[in-house]
C-alpha cells in the first residue's frame, strides 16, 4: 500500500520556521515530480512548491517565494519543505503529493495521483 507521511506541522508564532517531512512507503518517488500544496479555510488548494525528479527545477507561488524552500534527498526518498519567517496568512492544512509526470508538466494539482494525510500549520500573531 502507498502512504505519503507528512510530518513537522504544528503550532508556531509568527517569524518562526518549520519543517515539514514527507517519507513516502510502498514504492520508490525518487521518478516522481513532487509537491507542496495547502488549503486555508475557505480558500482554494494551492501548490505553493513543486521539486523535479532531479532536485534542480523548482517552482515556488509567489505567496512563499524567498521563505520556504523545497528539497529532496533520492538517497532516503525524502522531500523536505523549510518555511522560514512564517506569517499568519501561512495558516493552513498542507499536502504532500507525487506526480508521475514531469516538471513543467506538473503545475496542475490533477497531475498528482498519490496524495498524504496531510498536516496543520497555525502561525499565531
Amino acid at each position: 500500500q502507498v502512504q505519503l507521511v507528512e510530518s513537522g506541522g504544528g503550532l508556531v508564532q509568527a517569524g518562526d520556521s518549520l519543517r515539514l517531512t514527507c517519507v513516502p512507503s510502498g514504492r520508490a518517488f525518487t521518478a516522481y515530480t513532487m509537491g507542496w500544496f495547502r488549503q486555508a479555510p475557505g480558500q482554494e488548494r494551492e501548490c505553493i512548491a513543486r521539486i523535479g525528479r532531479n532536485g534542480i527545477f523548482k517552482y515556488y507561488a509567489d505567496s512563499v517565494k524567498g521563505r520556504f524552500t523545497i528539497s529532496r534527498d533520492n538517497d532516503k526518498d525524502t522531500v523536505y519543505l523549510l518555511m522560514n519567517k512564517l506569517k499568519v496568512e501561512d495558516t493552513a492544512f498542507y499536502c504532500y503529493a507525487a506526480s508521475p509526470d514531469g516538471f513543467e508538466s506538473s503545475a496542475a494539482a490533477s497531475s498528482y495521483i498519490y496524495w498524504g494525510q496531510g498536516t496543520q500549520v497555525t502561525v499565531s500573531s
